[in-house]
């Protein structure tokens, strides 16, 4: 046994050991007390291991949300195997390209899945193909009942945990390798940034394959024994049923879906009074969504999550007493965060100045996957290089520009595709927008702006185009404007931007 453990899987442990009677987990028509949960970890680990996973194996899991994904993600961690979370919107070869490049062994299938990976498995000549629940031979089944097996808490810090893809927004996803000890120090930084407390009785309904709603909250709040709500998918509806019902006090959405509750009719018929905490992340809240929520709940507290898969992921965090001064600001670094913003050749930029965003931290992934040069050109000088365009203010506070990928070169002129976007989210008629630059052979790339219409709306394209020429500068405009009926993102809300560069 190793005196000096610092596991991922270990959080949970304590937690049972402190408050074993509490519930730790509701899940459709079922509830897990931290003992009944921590029993179920143990149980799963050792029908893992018997199956023939060997320490430093990958598991890959294809599935929804569910308390069988959270235990076997907690059940990997136990028996020293590397967790794969894999999208459960992916099919075909993008499926087969993350299950080839982990050289995963075993796969966690939720049975509605089944079908689309089954093929895939069949290909990549995976024989363990097992299902998370509902049925004879799940590891739901073998977690549930049955004798508690006995593990050493002997799993070291430095070891693999997990497989983080990158949300592939740019490019091909890539491997982002965690260790137990990087999440067990994000972990940290998530209780002391965003105020958890055992009490607040959280709502999770993002997907768990996502770094944000496995790692920053869930796990931070199974580590204070407080009592989560887990839904399996992020139903406007039933958020806010669920919400006023079982009295939810903390409530993390991606903006993709808090722009849609922000203007739902059910709003005006439920109770949300118990929710003190609203978090935000994972991709760019519009401003103006943001102020039309804070408007109408003055005494529920905002804050903004920041950050990327390698960072485990949260780097930033914005409070919300910070927000009246800074609504567009990512805040500040996290505890076990170091921050800088530099210029093309690594040196610091002045105050207010764009820059690139550096980290430093003990959080950080160890690299990708079995791809050295793309680690060696992240891993840079003895920082990270995260590839987001930001400045910094005097007192420290992070405001992201834009992906340097997405800065488009218009007639030789850098714009940032957020300003733009901000500009046109502010007419009535939008209720989604994506600007990129597309090929043209006289800009370089001409401003494009993709828009979702609100319901009913009828607003042409040039309208548009003069309602942002009084707001920003007239080489900022947008070239053109196309409608459509919705923007390309993954699970995790995260926009596409490379499909919608593709239709050019």
């Amino acid at each position: 046994m190793n005196p000096r453990a610092d596991s991922v899987d270990g959080v949970l442990r304590r937690s049972a050991a402190r408050t074993p009677a509490r519930t730790a987990l509701t899940f459709e028509d079922r509830a897990w007390t931290y003992r009944d949960l921590d029993d179920a970890v143990s149980r799963a680990a050792a029908w893992l291991l018997a199956r023939g996973a060997e320490r430093g194996d990958r598991v890959a899991a294809y599935g929804t949300n569910s308390d069988a994904y959270l235990i076997g993600f907690l059940a990997c961690a136990r028996a020293g195997l590397v967790h794969v979370p894999i999208n459960y919107a992916l099919r075909g070869g993008e499926l087969k390209y993350l299950l080839e490049l982990s050289g995963a062994r075993l796969v966690l299938v939720d049975p509605a899945l089944a079908e689309a990976s089954a093929p895939v498995c069949a290909e990549l000549g995976i024989d363990e193909v097992v299902p998370l629940r509902d049925g004879v031979g799940s590891l739901l089944e073998a977690a549930s009942d049955g004798p508690v097996p006995s593990f050493d808490d002997d799993v070291d810090g430095s070891e693999l945990v997990q497989l983080l893809f990158t949300s592939g927004t740019t490019s091909r996803p890539k491997g982002a390798m965690m260790s137990h000890g990087a999440l067990v120090s994000e972990y940290v930084s998530c209780l002391l940034a965003l105020d958890f407390t055992p009490e607040d009785r959280p709502l999770i309904c993002m997907p768990l394959y996502h770094s944000a709603a496995m790692h920053v909250f869930m796990l931070p709040y199974l580590s204070i024994g407080a009592t989560i709500t887990l839904l399996g998918a992020p139903v406007v509806p039933e958020i806010l049923e669920r919400v006023e019902s079982e009295r939810i006090g903390s409530l993390f959405l991606a903006p993709t879906v808090w722009v849609p509750l922000a203007n739902h009719p059910d709003l005006d018929t439920r109770d949300l009074s118990s929710l003190t905490k609203a978090q935000y992340g994972a991709s760019i809240m519009p401003v103006t969504v943001l102020q039309r929520l804070r408007e109408r709940y003055p005494d529920l507290g905002f804050y903004n999550c920041f950050g990327q898969s390698e960072v485990a992921p949260l780097a930033t965090v914005l409070r919300p007493e910070e927000h009246d001064e800074r609504p567009a600001s990512c805040g500040r670094p996290v505890f076990f965060v170091a921050a800088r913003v530099v210029d093309a050749e690594g040196r610091d930029v002045a105050a207010d100045e764009p820059g690139e965003v550096l980290y430093r931290s003990p959080q950080l992934c160890d690299g990708y996957w079995n791809d050295p040069d793309a680690t060696a050109e992240a891993f840079r000088d003895g920082w990270f290089h995260s590839g987001d365009l930001a400045t910094r203010d005097a007192q420290g506070f992070i405001t992201v520009v834009d992906r340097i990928k997405d800065v488009i070169n218009t007639g030789g002129i850098l714009v940032a595709s957020r300003e733009v976007e901000d500009a046109l989210y502010t007419h009535e008629a939008v209720a989604e927008v994506a600007v990129v630059g597309m090929p043209d052979e006289r800009w370089i790339e001409a401003i494009t702006a993709f828009v979702v219409r609100r319901d009913g709306a009828d607003v042409r394209p040039e309208e548009l185009i003069a309602h942002v020429k009084g707001m920003i500068a007239p080489f900022k405009v947008p070239k053109r404007v196309e409608f459509v009926d919705e923007l390309p993102r993954n699970q995790s809300g995260k926009l596409l931007k490379r499909e919608l560069r593709a239709r050019g």
